[in-house]
């Protein structure tokens, strides 16, 4: 048989050789089309992880600076410290004093503002149930109570507060039906308030009305002090 020429036996035709090269380059141009976008991927994650590394290193590194700064200005600076004197107790920015004698409720008014306050004035439940905790614990007997800082002896049912103020209505602490202005004890009537309840802190209705003239301890109230002093 005689073969055709150009072509040796065992050879395979060009155009098959053609075919085997297109493929193979084919699937290394495949190949590299996945590695290459795999790789930018990889180097992307790592510049960011290293990114994010270094931000979270100088935030921390921010926030520790910070914090030393402001220790270090409230140290120059002192703040304002909200304190009372000896005798004196803080609550609610304000400072209160307990007497342990007895006075007529003119007389006590007197005594607090010499010492630079009045009778106490109660604007919140919150500061009436923490009078109430400290008088309690204060009275040894029933009728040992507190006179604060209200009273109707300018106009008979009109309660005044010492500083001249009306008495809230929607905030009062009255005791059952008092007031009652009652006048066995004193014809002129009861014109003054006192609170307590002994052994009961947690009982807020207990203001009472009763004649001025009657000795009776009593609850100062003033403004705190303040001073350039280191807070503790």
């Amino acid at each position: 048989m005689i073969q055709p020429q150009g072509h040796e036996k065992g050879e395979a035709p060009a155009s098959d050789q053609r075919s085997e090269s297109t493929g193979g380059s084919k699937v290394a141009a495949e190949r590299w089309a996945l590695l290459v976008p795999g790789a930018l991927l990889a180097a992307a994650v790592i510049v960011i992880y290293r990114l994010a590394f270094h931000n979270i290193q100088t935030r921390k590194s921010f926030l520790i600076l910070k914090d030393e700064y402001e220790a270090v200005i409230r140290n120059l600076t002192a703040e304002p410290c909200s304190k009372c004197p000896q005798g004196w107790e803080l609550f609610g920015g304000r400072c209160y004093r307990f007497s342990t004698h007895i006075s007529p409720w003119e007389k006590a008014r007197n005594e607090c503002r010499s010492q630079g306050g009045n009778l106490v004035q109660i604007d919140s439940r919150m500061e009436q149930s923490f009078l109430m905790q400290k008088v309690s614990e204060k009275m040894n007997n029933p009728e040992d109570m507190f006179w604060i800082g209200l009273t109707d002896s300018v106009e008979e049912g009109r309660w005044l507060w010492v500083d001249g103020s009306p008495l809230n209505t929607s905030l009062t602490f009255w005791y059952n039906t008092e007031p009652d202005n009652w006048t066995d004890e004193d014809p002129d009537g009861e014109d003054c308030a006192r609170m307590g309840e002994q052994g009961q802190p947690g009982f807020l209705m207990c203001w009472l009305d009763k004649s001025c003239k009657v000795p009776h301890r009593h609850i100062c109230e003033k403004q705190v002090e303040t001073g350039r002093l280191k807070c503790v």
